[in-house]
């Protein structure tokens, strides 16, 4: 379940893919097999069940209800105004970085403002993109788009056929959903292809095999979903034809996990491709099938491995695990390797890999994307970001050279081409204002080319990293930002906020409206780098896998009881924050460790872990949390955990703020409207909001983003700095 708000995915999956020596626990053992009959039904003994349909008459009465109540509060507070207006400057500034996607010879960026609600796709020159007002070409309008088709249109972004880069499919999805409709677009005409490609709204995957023949996972029939919802049956879709004549390619099975069969293509800038299809087994386990003109063919890979790019005939993959294939040649875990794609085509069952990266004690792989004749290759040292290029030499080695960028910074390869050895990547640190610079793989040659102005006065802040001792003796890693004046004597309001799962790393970056609606106004700002994240890569992640969780939870309550422990905050000052997984981790906070904290955001969270796979996609995540329905250790421990089950009425809780969106069709906003509830059955002071659209994230445009920043930010305010 990736988080709301972190790096984009990459091909294959979010992973940081390296191991740290020493810096995790020895794990716990592996669970027990699965019980042999299902057990209990989670279902049982809960009596808000009828919070769970995402739409009914009754919930949505209950939503608006709690909506007022909260509403009616923290908008009638003194700041509110202020801070509603403060972000949503921030969003709609006309300053802000227009990300770019280096595409069919020219630069595009999606950009949303006070005029475009929905947003433009734009495009404009390389050599244009450089000058500070760009003279921007409207690709396609989704506020024109959606009043002409009267609908509720959010962009997902485009998958373009590679190399030539001439036509795209738009994914567009109803209200922010993850379930999307794909159509054909064309980038020399901009317009929709008449007659194109169009594929109906579902959740869904596709790749182009050729110009005219698309490789799609979807729903073909009902009922041709995963128990998460998500499609296993790969078919060839021809253009001309109906749906309905799509030849049936591959086939996964019902019971796999994770986010469905998914066919994937990728090209390099010598016409070399390869048609890739991923079966998820679980969260963190995968077969990759390669489609060859005699057929579907399984590549013998390691189940956790990633492939990530085609760069000179080479397929890059990384590694979860070490892999020792048939020559013997041990490839470590956290590495990346190359293999030959001539070779790998004639013999998918005996494939010969290359080292080219392996992480160093502190280091983990956090992606990595090809450029003409280059790999760029993205790494973490002790939480800093670095990032090198490898160039591929004709024994089958690679020699690399790091790119001369900002220490101590998030760093992140934003775009690349197979046109040429361009890169746009992007620089970001928690004082320092984000840029984004043209990086030349071929050479290292960087040079910036937009530059964020300050958004909030950082003249007199300071950041430090710090270790909190975790209860089993791991030392966690992190960040403190504050004014170098601050008094030692536990005086100061601050925020934590940490994720602590699906190997998602947390990074220093610049946050404006956190900055500007917290830093400034004298609170501290505090990123813990807790297990369960990829920042130390897998073994960071696994140490706290399924039965083996609460490590997650102790490291966090570890971070805020050394702030304490250093004065640097009280109970009394600290509040604590976190989104998706991270609401998840603030439930159990609430729960096991109310006397540490005195506010407490859960924002799109899982809460109810006992019916997880019977809510939304659930079921997709059993690599993480384990399986309750058929474990009888997994169901024991989230027994024990499950922030909803764990409420108790005698015990005093410190008052949360809990946010979910309506379209949430990830999460599903059903873990924390009946988190909400029982709080009001045991009498406990909580707030709720639950925005009507969005998808899994804060809001579907500026202006709900901005409002539920404001909404967020006043209740910190007010719990924290009053």
């Amino acid at each position: 379940m990736p988080q709301t708000s972190s790096g984009l995915i990459t091909l294959f999956g979010a992973a940081a893919l390296a191991a740290v020596a020493g810096c995790a626990s020895t794990p716990s053992p592996a669970p027990k097999p699965a019980a042999a009959a299902p057990l209990p039904s989670p279902a049982q003994e809960d009596p808000y069940l009828w919070l769970e349909p995402f739409n009914s008459e009754r919930s949505d009465a209950w939503v608006l209800e709690e909506n007022k109540r909260t509403t009616d509060v923290l908008e009638q507070d003194r700041r509110f105004a202020a801070n509603a207006a403060d972000a949503l400057a921030i969003a709609e500034a006309s300053d802000r970085i227009p990300m770019g996607r280096l595409l069919n010879g020219a630069v595009y960026n999606f950009w949303q403002d006070a005029e475009h609600v929905r947003g433009i796709w734009r495009r404009t020159t390389l050599a244009d993109y450089r000058n500070p007002a760009p003279a921007w070409v409207t690709v396609l309008d989704l506020d024109a788009l959606a009043t002409d088709e009267k609908a509720n249109w959010v962009h997902h972004g485009a998958i373009c056929r590679e190399p030539d880069e001439k036509r795209c499919l738009i994914a567009l999805s109803d209200g922010g959903e993850d379930a999307v409709t794909f159509r054909e677009f064309d980038l020399a005409s901009n317009t929709f292809v008449k007659d194109g490609f169009v594929l109906p709204r579902g959740k869904m995957s596709a790749a182009w095999e050729d110009a005219d023949t698309l490789l799609v996972s979807r729903e073909w029939e009902p009922g041709d979903l995963t128990a998460s919802g998500y499609p296993y049956i790969v078919k060839r879709v021809r253009r001309g034809q109906p749906l309905s004549a799509a030849v049936e390619i591959y086939r996964g099975a019902r019971e796999d996990g994770g986010y469905g069969v998914s066919p994937n293509a990728l090209a390099d800038a010598n016409g070399g491709r390869a048609l890739i299809i991923r079966r998820p087994l679980d969260t963190f386990t995968f077969e990759y099938h390669l489609v060859t003109p005699t057929g579907v063919k399984r590549l013998a890979f390691p189940l956790k491995s990633a492939p990530r790019d085609l760069v000179a005939g080479r397929l890059v993959v990384s590694l979860n695990e070490s892999w020792t294939p048939q020559n013997g040649v041990v490839m470590p875990e956290g590495s990346l390797v190359a293999l030959d794609l001539a070779q790998l085509t004639a013999q998918p069952d005996a494939p010969v890999p290359t080292l080219v990266y392996a992480p160093g004690p502190k280091e983990s792989l956090q992606g990595a994307a090809a450029t003409r004749t280059s790999l760029l290759v993205e790494t973490l040292d002790n939480v800093r970001g670095r990032i090198w290029s490898y160039a591929p030499a004709a024994n089958g080695t690679w020699t690399r050279v790091a790119l001369p960028l900002l220490d101590n910074a998030a760093l992140g390869v934003v775009s690349t081409t197979l046109a040429s050895d361009d890169a746009f990547v992007s620089v970001s640190a928690f004082i320092t204002p984000s840029t984004v610079v043209l990086a030349d793989a071929a050479t290292a040659k960087v040079t910036q080319v937009k530059a964020l102005p300050a958004k909030f006065d950082a003249s007199n802040l300071v950041v430090e990293q710090h270790e909190a001792t975790s209860r089993d003796g791991t030392k966690v890693p992190y960040f403190v930002v504050h004014r170098r004046d601050i008094p030692l004597d536990g005086s100061n309001p601050t925020l934590l906020y940490a994720y602590g799962g699906f190997q998602a790393s947390m990074k220093p970056r610049y946050d404006a409206v956190t900055g500007k609606l917290w830093l400034e106004r004298g609170g501290i700002y505090a990123l813990a780098n807790i297990r369960g994240g990829g920042e130390f890569g897998p073994k960071w992640h696994e140490a706290g896998l399924k039965t083996r969780r609460q490590v997650v939870y102790d490291d966090f309550a570890a971070v805020g009881e050394d702030l304490i422990a250093r004065k640097i905050t009280s109970p009394r000052r600290l509040g604590i924050r976190g989104g998706s997984n991270g609401g998840l981790l603030m439930g159990v906070q609430l729960t096991q460790r109310p006397e540490l904290w005195h506010a407490v955001v859960i924002d799109v969270p899982l809460l109810d872990m006992i019916r997880i796979g019977h809510i939304a996609a659930g079921s997709s995540w059993q690599g993480e949390y384990g399986d309750p329905d058929k474990d009888a250790e997994v169901r024991a421990f989230w027994e024990r955990v499950s922030p909803y089950q764990n409420l108790r009425r005698e015990q005093a809780y410190p008052e949360p703020f809990v946010f979910t969106t309506t379209k949430d069709d990830r999460v599903g906003p059903q873990h924390a409207r009946k988190f909400a509830a029982r709080l009001k059955e045991y009498g406990k002071p909580y707030y709720f909001y639950e925005l009507v659209e969005g998808g899994h994230g804060a809001g579907a445009n500026l202006k709900q983003q901005a409002r539920t920043q404001a909404l967020e930010m006043t209740y910190l305010q007010r719990k924290l700095m009053d």
